[in-house]
C-alpha cells in the first residue's frame, strides 16, 4: 500500500504539473536532498510546487553549457575566505520586541522552498520548531485546509507560500523600515522571482539526471524525511525510479537540453548579477541572496551541487553565505 501511495503521488504530480514538493511530497519536489551543512561546517542545510503559484511559474529556457574546468583554486580560496569572513559579518538578530514568540515550520527536509524559508529564519536567528511532514499521509498538517509546504505558524497565525511567508516576517521584524521602490529593491524583487520561476526548475532534472544520482538523492530523502520503516525501505528505490522518469518530463517541459549546462548557466548568471559585490545586498545579504542560497542548499553536497561548485564561479559567494547564515536556529520536534 505504501508503494502504491508513492506511485499515486507521482502520477498525481505529473497530471498537475507540480512534481516538486509532491514526491517528497513526492520527493524533493523538484529539488534534491537537503544536505545539512551543519554537519559539514557550521551551517545548516515543498515541494517544488511548494504551494506557490509563482513557484509553478513558467521560466527556464534551455542552457547552452559553458564548461569551465574544475575551479579547484577558487574552491580552496572560498573555503578559507568563508572562515575569516564569518567573524566580519554576524547574524542579524532583530530587536527582541519584534521577534515572534512562537514559530512552527511544517516542512519536507529536502524541499527547496522550505529551505528558502529556513535560510531567512536562520540568518535572522529566529528560533523555530520544525515539524517534519510525512509526504504520504500528511497527518502532521491534517488540521490545515492548505496541504502544501512550507507552512509557517507565527504566534498562532498560519502563513503559506515561501515568498509570502518571507515578506510577512520581514515586515514584522523590520517594522520601521519602509521599502520604497528603488533600484536596489527592484533588483531584489527581480532576482527573487528568478529563483521561483527559473532556478528551482533547473534543479530536479539535475539531481535525478541518472539512476545513480536519483538513488543518491532518495537515500538522503528517506533517511532524513518523516517516513515509516517500510516507506524508507521501499521509497528509496521506488521514488528514485519514479523521479528519474519524472525528471525527463520536467526537462522537456522547461526546454532544458543539457541538465548540467542549464545549472552552470544559472549559477554563473547569478554570479554575474552580483557584479563583484560580496552579496547582492552589498556588504550583507538581502532577500534575493537568501532565496538563492536557500534553494541551492539541498543540492550542495549531492553530485550535482559538487559539479556546480567545481565548474562555475559561484563557490566564493556560496561560502560567504554559509558563513553569515551560520548554524540553524530550528529545533526539530
Amino acid at each position: 500500500m505504501r508503494v502504491q501511495g508513492l506511485a499515486f503521488l507521482v502520477r498525481n504530480s505529473l497530471r498537475s504539473g507540480t512534481i516538486a514538493c509532491r514526491i517528497q511530497n513526492g520527493a524533493l519536489a523538484g529539488s534534491p536532498a537537503v544536505w545539512d551543512f551543519r554537519k559539514v561546517s557550521t551551517l545548516p542545510g515543498s515541494s517544488f510546487d511548494g504551494g506557490h503559484k509563482e513557484e509553478e511559474g513558467k521560466g527556464s529556457s534551455s542552457a547552452k553549457g559553458k564548461g569551465k574546468g574544475p575551479l579547484m583554486a577558487a574552491g580552496a580560496f572560498s573555503f578559507s575566505f568563508a572562515a575569516s569572513f564569518s567573524t566580519a559579518v554576524a547574524k542579524e538578530r532583530p530587536p527582541a520586541e519584534f521577534v515572534p514568540k512562537n514559530l512552527v515550520l511544517y516542512q519536507y527536509a529536502a524541499c527547496p522552498f522550505c529551505n528558502k524559508v529556513k535560510a531567512f529564519l536562520d540568518y535572522y536567528d529566529l528560533p523555530y520548531n520544525i515539524v517534519e511532514v510525512n509526504p504520504i499521509s500528511k497527518k502532521e498538517i491534517k488540521w490545515s485546509d492548505y496541504k502544501k509546504v512550507p507552512i509557517l505558524v507565527v504566534d498562532g497565525k498560519q502563513l503559506n507560500d515561501s515568498s509570502a511567508i518571507i515578506d510577512e516576517l520581514d515586515k514584522q521584524i523590520h517594522p520601521n523600515e519602509e521599502k520604497l521602490p528603488t533600484k536596489d529593491t527592484e533588483e531584489e524583487k527581480k532576482w527573487r522571482r528568478w529563483v521561483d520561476e527559473h532556478l528551482v526548475h533547473v534543479l530536479s532534472p539535475n539531481i535525478y539526471r541518472s539512476t545513480t544520482e536519483a538513488l543518491e538523492s532518495f537515500d538522503y530523502i528517506t533517511t532524513h524525511g518523516n517516513f515509516t520503516t517500510l516507506e524508507r525501505l521501499t521509497g528509496k528505490y521506488v521514488g528514485a525510479a519514479a523521479m528519474y522518469f519524472v525528471s525527463k518530463k520536467l526537462k522537456k517541459k522547461y526546454n532544458i537540453t543539457d541538465e548540467r549546462a542549464s545549472l552552470y548557466e544559472a549559477a554563473d548568471t547569478w554570479v554575474k548579477a552580483l557584479n563583484n559585490r560580496m552579496f547582492m545586498g552589498g556588504s550583507k545579504p538581502n532577500l534575493a541572496d537568501l532565496a538563492v542560497f536557500g534553494v541551492l542548499r539541498p543540492i550542495r553536497y549531492l553530485q550535482s551541487g559538487r559539479d556546480m561548485i567545481a565548474n562555475t564561479n559561484i563557490g566564493p559567494w556560496y561560502s560567504r553565505m554559509e558563513a553569515v547564515v551560520g548554524g540553524t536556529s530550528g529545533i526539530k520536534d
